[in-house]
């Protein structure tokens, strides 16, 4: 009895031994499938990393807390490159690459070929699908580097790749050259349009969701606080003269009536969160429509929320405006985590959220409170800059454009009076250290033929392409900004406010925690291709992301 007893008791201890290792080494079962249904990117435009922990106690559970609290964040995450702008930055999340590799070096650049900018999506031999404007003819025909959109179809030709948004970049650049289709808004009319990149004629399904007339709703309703205008602590006053208005306001507060501001369109949504809304119901429309997620192969949405940027843009980063729209962000993106578990299933989608680059503060109200900050005037310096050349070269014409802080000089002109390009853009260089604000400058040849392994330079290095670029660099001071902004504020510098943002993954196969290694933007395409076991872009440089806290 008494070696019965014995065997019996061994025999559960070696039961629990079993059990217990097996619960140990197994997978959860919310994570067991060899691949996800569904891959869900998210780019939340103009998202700064500290907007999260400073809205966090007025969030809800299910949104923003929900994919940090149950998934992983990279809380050191930045851009390691400059321009900090919406077309590079969606191109780097995807691409794995910076702009001297994947080619898009701004949103729009001189284009010398043709002697006009080029917008960074815009492409004259498309048609335009749904539209019968301009608005369609757009195409990720200048992204010279493969995405992990474009490594998912290549591998898996039964994938589906679906991209929406605001703006036409934030859905073009993410969709890839093979996508199924890029979707994006059309103010005048509002409705969403692609281009026949993607696509012959619009789906059933967005017809059906443009014919619901939801954005004309939005555009109706007079914008008023989620929450009573005394919860809104984390935010300055409403009424600063740091902040812009709409045409026909008097003053930059609540509540904001959009029908007596519209006008005849419908593009005024973009400049409220009621913006976001739409791209969320779209994204749900597209899942559905789609069937994405329902096979078995892994699907890609891309969804990029643009509101945030136009409203930081107009408001600035301590609006009530701004937090009102992270706000109901926040909710947005709870319902569509919840509509993913209904649809998809939990632990069948993996969610990557991040934006394509930060903002500073309102250069004003730094100024007010004695921090770095200013106004640079560049028509000032740019015109001042012609004339010394005239006086030094000749009196010709001599820049042909300025853009993205960059000089572009006529480097045909240059050659036809024997010129060396690079001492003129040296000479060039030196004189527009005198202008206030000016904290530094560089010139093509330098990053042409240089090599910068750190620091800022650097950041710049990673951001030039000689066809695209211009000839000389000018790198303004922190906190500093050119004075087309009266109020509000932009971005674009190789600074922390506009660089730091966040990264959070949640869903299949990551694990809950966080770290504070210092990570990059370009590191998120090859992680996800990673995951997926598919090819890495062409461009990436494979510096794959650790889950390790």
């Amino acid at each position: 009895m008494k070696l019965t007893k014995t065997i019996c008791s061994i025999f559960l201890m070696l039961l629990m031994f079993i059990s217990t290792g097996w619960a140990q080494e197994t997978p959860n079962p919310e994570s067991a499938a060899d691949n996800p249904k569904l891959v869900v990117g998210i780019v939340v435009d103009q998202l700064r990393y500290d907007y999260i922990p400073l809205y966090w106690d007025k969030f809800e559970e299910d949104g923003f807390k929900r994919l940090v609290e149950q998934g992983f964040s990279f809380n050191n995450n930045h851009f390691n490159y400059f321009p900090t702008y919406t077309g590079p930055g969606h191109a780097s999340v995807y691409t794995g690459a910076t702009p001297s590799v994947n080619g898009i070096v701004g949103n729009a650049w001189y284009d010398r070929n043709i002697d006009r900018s080029m917008y960074v999506v815009s492409d004259s031999t498309v048609s335009p699908i749904g539209t019968d404007s301009d608005a369609g003819k757009m195409s990720p025909r200048n992204l010279s580097s493969t995405t992990v959109t474009d490594e998912l179809k290549s591998a898996s030709p039964e994938s589906k790749v679906i991209a929406v948004s605001i703006k036409d970049r934030g859905a073009v650049l993410p969709a890839g050259h093979l996508g199924d289709a890029a979707y994006w808004y059309e103010g005048e009319t509002g409705n969403f349009v692609s281009s026949s990149w993607y696509v012959s004629e619009l789906p059933e399904w967005l017809r059906d969701f443009n014919d619901r007339e939801l954005a004309k709703d939005f555009a109706s309703r007079t914008w008023e606080t989620l929450l009573p205008m005394d919860q809104y602590t984390e935010s300055s006053a409403d009424n600063r003269p740091y902040e812009g208005t709409f045409e026909n306001e008097d003053a930059p507060v609540f509540p904001h009536n959009l029908r007596a501001n519209r006008g005849d369109e419908y593009g005024i949504i973009s400049s409220t969160p009621f913006g976001n809304t739409l791209i969320a119901e779209l994204a749900k429309s597209a899942i559905e429509g789609e069937d994405l997620g329902s096979g078995d192969v892994t699907d890609f949405l891309s969804v990029s929320f643009s509101s945030t940027d136009y409203v930081g843009h107009m408001y600035g980063p301590h609006s009530v405006e701004l937090q009102d729209t992270y706000l109901r962000l926040d909710r947005n993106i709870a319902g569509l985590l919840d509509y993913l578990d209904q649809q998809v299933g939990k632990g069948n989608y993996l969610v990557m959220l991040t934006s394509d680059h930060g903002v500073v503060d309102v250069p004003q109200e730094l100024i007010d409170k004695n921090l770095p900050g200013g106004y640079f005037d560049s028509d000032k310096a740019v015109d001042e800059l012609e004339e010394f050349l005239k006086t030094e070269f000749g009196n010709e014409e001599w820049i042909e454009d300025y853009t993205n802080q960059q000089v572009y000089l006529d480097r045909n002109l240059v050659d036809e009076n024997g010129l060396s390009l690079k001492v003129v853009q040296q000479k060039a260089a030196d004189f527009l250290l005198q202008f206030q604000g000016v904290k530094s400058t560089n010139t093509a040849y330098n990053y042409q033929y240089e090599r910068y392994s750190s620091g800022q330079e650097a950041m710049y290095q990673r951001g030039f392409l000689y066809d695209r670029s211009g000839d000389v660099f000018i790198q303004l001071k922190s906190g500093w900004l050119d004075s087309d902004y009266p109020t509000g504020t932009s971005h674009g510098s190789p600074y922390n406010y506009d660089t730091h943002v966040p990264l959070l993954f949640y869903g299949w196969n990551v694990p809950e925690g966080e770290t504070s290694r210092k990570t990059a933007i370009p590191q998120i395409a090859p992680t996800i291709s990673n995951m997926l076991n598919i090819s890495l872009p062409s461009g990436s440089e494979a510096n794959i992301l650790q889950f390790e806290e």
